[in-house]
């Protein structure tokens, strides 16, 4: 049976929520993302809350647990042909051979099931959807100047957010932890090698991303590496961490950052709970701040083609607690754009990338050397 750190997971739930069991980004609206693949039209139309499964976490069968010396657990490899590789025109190109740092990346949910708590690692078609929705879209944005890891977990579904079964889901998150814990032991074990590392992550994603910041850099001798962290798409309080800051500059280095994309002037239901008080860095700006980054700063969102930059094309400000945009596309109905956290910024978030790696490296020569 797994060993579930009921104490420390619920201790981050408290930080993102103080009725977890209640919450979810997406619960907002009755609009859900099936997967993002780079549409902002990809959604499921719910009229109803979704279903968890019926039954207690015990009384399903535990997916067996990844082998991480398997390249196939792996959704991206800097020495196999993936997803991740992939680049849209007119952008820098992938170089991934070159590059000096590193990127651990933590896939969102794409698990959209009641009929149990945690996905299958052998799961073709859910890894294919992996793969051609987050990988392609999201952990793809890295490539120029990291090197791009992004394991396989048994993430929990979906459907696991929206329980009244608090200690099972709790269960299924640990489960999910658990392999993000032993992916990154692997990749430091097998390949950091004392290189820089970002840490980067959406959704779901986040919520692990969380945990292994806090576990591994937080006040530890890691800290250092810690090129930075792209902490997307999960609410999260300022005082999450106790040593690490909230990246307030364009350049820092050794920082946090986050943001929950929304249409300007609309506030989620239960806003005041889920949103209120969290870290919002501008991914426009790449400032801590309420300041309006008008759409002449704006580099460019990603297009559901894989091919379409549209830059100058959005203004942002945080604003009490989450992002502001002005609606993308003149007939998208929906006002919380999380799945589109990433794309909308795609080309910002390439950029500063490059930039916070540029930074790191000229602080840090024995790193660059590596």
């Amino acid at each position: 049976m797994l060993g579930v750190d009921l104490a420390n997971t619920s201790h981050i739930i408290k930080h993102l929520a103080t009725n977890f069991t209640m919450f979810h980004p997406l619960r907002t609206t009755t609009w859900v993302a099936s997967f993002f693949a780079g549409s902002l039209l990809v959604f499921i139309a719910s009229c109803s809350e979704p279903v968890p499964p019926a039954e207690p976490f015990e009384a399903y069968s535990t997916p067996a647990p990844p082998d991480y010396s398997d390249e196939n657990m792996w959704a991206s490899l800097p020495t196999k042909a993936d997803p991740a590789d992939y680049t849209p025109p007119g952008v820098t190109p992938e170089n991934q051979a070159n590059a000096a740092v590193d990127v651990f990346f933590i896939h969102p949910t794409i698990l959209f099931t009641s009929e149990y708590w945690n996905a299958e690692i052998t799961d073709t078609a859910l890894n294919r959807q992996v793969d051609e929705s987050t990988i392609r879209h999201q952990a793809s944005v890295f490539n120029h100047d990291a090197r791009v890891f992004a394991p396989r977990y048994r993430q929990m579904a979906y459907e696991g957010f929206f329980t009244a079964d608090f200690e099972s889901e709790v269960k299924a998150l640990d489960l999910a932890y658990a392999d993000v814990k032993n992916a990154f032991d692997y990749y430091l074990e097998h390949h950091n090698d004392g290189r820089p590392i970002i840490i980067a992550s959406h959704s779901q994603g986040t919520v692990h991303g969380i945990r292994l910041v806090r576990e591994y850099f937080d006040g530890t001798d890691m800290q250092s590496q810690l090129v930075a962290a792209y902490l997307v798409g999960w609410p999260f309080p300022e005082d999450t961490f106790k040593t690490i800051p909230v990246c307030a500059t364009p350049d820092q280095n050794n920082c946090v950052m986050g943001w929950c994309t929304w249409r300007e002037g609309q506030l989620g239901d239960n806003h005041d709970t889920y949103y209120k008080g969290s870290v919002v860095v501008n991914p426009i700006s790449w400032q801590y701040d309420e300041v309006l980054a008008p759409k002449s700063m704006h580099k460019g969102f990603l297009n559901k083609d894989f091919s379409t930059i549209k830059s100058q094309h959005l203004h942002a400000q945080a604003h009490d607690g989450v992002l502001w945009v002005n609606r993308p596309i003149p007939l998208l109905p929906q006002k919380n754009y999380h799945i589109a956290d990433y794309n909308l910024f795609w080309v910002d978030i390439r950029e500063n990338v490059a930039t916070r790696v540029l930074s790191y490296l000229e602080s840090h020569p024995v790193q660059a050397s590596r």
